[in-house]
């Protein structure tokens, strides 16, 4: 395995492993204006969601790691506290790749991409019409985390107004998310389309305590068929079934865990 210390590497490189290992990652598609009443749009992949009761998302604009300068919209946020960060599906990601040239501040990146500008209710930025979900947000607090190159600053934001497209929900009012096309970004010049070919569902153990890997007879557990998603899948059972001695039918039971039947899975392997 290939050791790395940050600090014996260049910046280049290690912002490449960073890159390359952590993702996909979301993108915010963040919109603002300067304090000459200038738009401005860029996307950034240093992006979550971080609270829900207050609302708050935090992106980071990094320092230029071949000049230490600052992004626009870094300065922007700066100048006016307000931001609209728009998420980015499909149907926008060329576009939305066109605006993160490295153009003048005097540029508007709305006329250069083709995205059309929408008055925001709460703040000035412009919010992106093609975007599926636009959320306005006010700057709580900036972080700058240093002043070389590749130095991230985070910036807080409280969402304070929310922008649904309607053709992405489902019959309840909630996202769908096979609807939404959603689009992150890999290393390179990679990116992750959230599609049907790419999700995959997994219920959350919120109400249930599984119990664990651990637990599983060892007959199981040490199954050379089985892998460690089977495991995990056996262990999120409330109770193990009782039994009287070990099947080996593995192969059968992986087959069906494949297909979700964890309890009939566990039907097959315990007497």
């Amino acid at each position: 395995m290939l050791t790395i210390n940050p600090k014996d590497i260049e910046v280049p490189k290690l912002h490449h492993y960073l890159l390359g290992a952590v993702g996909p990652r979301p993108i915010a598609f963040a919109s603002t204006i300067s304090a000459d009443g200038t738009p401005n749009l860029s996307p950034f992949s240093f992006f979550n969601v971080f609270s829900a009761n207050p609302p708050i998302m935090i992106f980071s604009p990094a320092r230029s790691g071949r000049t230490g300068a600052t992004k626009n919209t870094l300065d922007n946020v700066k100048e006016t506290r307000e931001v609209v960060i728009n998420v980015v599906n499909h149907d926008i990601v060329q576009q939305m790749s066109l605006s993160s040239s490295p153009y003048d501040s005097s540029i508007d990146e709305f006329v250069k991409s083709g995205l059309t500008p929408v008055p925001s209710d709460e703040i000035k930025p412009f919010r992106v019409k093609e975007s599926p979900v636009q959320f306005e947000c006010k700057v709580n607090e900036v972080v700058e985390l240093g002043q070389n190159g590749g130095a991230g600053n985070l910036v807080i934001c409280e969402v304070v107004k929310i922008h649904i497209n309607e053709a992405v929900l489902d019959d309840k009012g909630m996202i769908d998310q096979h609807k939404i096309d959603l689009v992150s970004r890999m290393g390179g010049n990679w990116y992750c389309r959230a599609d049907k070919n790419s999700m995959f569902e997994i219920q959350k153990p919120i109400t249930s305590i599984g119990v664990g890997v651990d637990q599983i007879p060892s007959e199981i557990r040490n199954s050379t068929i089985l892998s460690g998603n089977d495991l995990g899948l056996l262990g999120s059972i409330e109770a193990i079934p009782t039994y009287e001695g070990i099947n080996d039918n593995h192969q059968e039971a992986k087959d069906l865990l494949a297909q979700g039947k964890v309890e009939d899975a566990w039907k097959v392997l315990l007497k």
